[in-house]
């Protein structure tokens, strides 16, 4: 009821403004953008000016920062804002699908199955096996869990509160796995792995980042084209359904756009947390609540969310370079502390 109330509401609001708040904050948050991705390759262990660095991009080299900026910062900074903005859009699809402003990938156990794929990878195949092939075991642990959890929600269709109830209790089981491993595993293997976990963009290059850009110019579109349907579903599966929407349907291709992004983000940067529960949050606090604006904005908060934390995380404590989840999870679960006591009456 609620989110049809709200719907009315924005309805009401002229076209033209909506679209002017959008372009609007769309150039503010390109603008946050911009600034932020130059300031990240600029700091580290080694200060290089800002007007040096749009120098270099734009290729006047001096051939002084070439290994520092081309080889470690900019395919890390490009990374993280890919997995940010995979992550953020993730998040965004879950909330509408599930109807429920606390899913996100790693709540309702995406990450988790991404995590148990990766893990199994690291543990028992490392050495046998290209670690080159570590995001494919990822992407295959987070399809087959969300597999999993679609398939235990069935019950003649599956139901939002259902698909979460059973997300959660899949995501708690797939973390006890995962400590199970690192528990029985040798000591060295478990720290990789353990540091996979936490989420970290170290070591990041441009093979990630080729790899990493298919996913988001595949299934970000398909997002963008269902945004109408989406719309249409967050009134509730009864009324979508008497509109002529094959809910189920939607629901399951929006499910594997949703598992692909995440799922390949996880599977390049590891258990980065709460990404896809904040961005789509403070989108809708920036927008409204229209499906198709979300998608790119969540995207870019997203992104800028995730190049900030990395940036803090590689400069705060050199020569340390903390993994990025660390600061995620730090903002991110006091948000979740207060998304659950805003919602406490609900």
């Amino acid at each position: 009821m609620n989110n049809v109330i709200s719907l009315k509401r924005e309805t009401k609001q002229p076209a033209t403004s909506i679209a002017e708040s959008f372009f609007r904050t769309m150039l503010v948050l390109c603008t946050i953008a911009i600034i932020l991705f130059i300031v990240s390759l600029s700091v580290g262990s080694s200060f290089i000016h800002p007007i040096q660095i749009i120098k270099e991009l734009i290729g006047f080299k001096s051939g002084e920062f070439d290994y520092v900026l081309h080889t470690l910062r900019l395919p890390r900074v490009l990374l993280a804002f890919l997995v940010g903005g995979a992550l953020g859009v993730a998040g965004l699809i879950l909330q509408a699908i599930i109807r429920n402003p606390l899913a996100s990938p790693d709540i309702i156990g995406i990450t988790s199955g991404a995590s148990v794929g990766a893990i199994m990878f690291i543990v028992y195949l490392t050495g046998t096996v290209s670690i080159h092939f570590l995001p494919v075991a990822a992407i295959i642990g987070a399809a087959t869990v969300s597999f999993v959890i679609y398939l235990l929600s069935w019950k003649r269709g599956v139901t939002p509160f259902r698909l979460v109830l059973i997300g959660i209790g899949v995501a708690a089981a797939m973390k006890a796995i995962v400590m199970l491993m690192l528990v029985v595993s040798e000591t060295a293997i478990a720290t990789k792995s353990y540091l996979w976990l936490t989420g970290s963009l170290y070591g990041a290059n441009w093979n990630d980042v080729y790899a990493m850009l298919p996913w988001l110019l595949l299934f970000i579109p398909v997002a963008l084209y269902l945004s109408r349907t989406v719309d249409v579903m967050e009134l509730g599966d009864l009324l979508a359904t008497g509109l002529g929407v094959h809910v189920q349907r939607k629901r399951v291709i929006l499910l594997v756009v949703s598992v692909a992004l995440a799922g390949s983000a996880v599977a390049f940067a590891g258990g980065i947390e709460f990404i896809g529960l904040i961005a789509p949050h403070i989108g809708r606090k920036l927008i409204g609540r229209s499906f198709r604006m979300l998608v790119p904005i969540s995207g870019l908060l997203g992104g800028i969310l995730v190049v900030c934390a990395d940036m803090i995380a590689r400069t705060a404590f050199l020569p340390l370079d903390i993994p990025a989840g660390v600061f995620t999870a730090a903002i991110g679960a006091p948000f979740f502390i207060y998304l659950l006591y805003k919602g406490r009456n609900a």
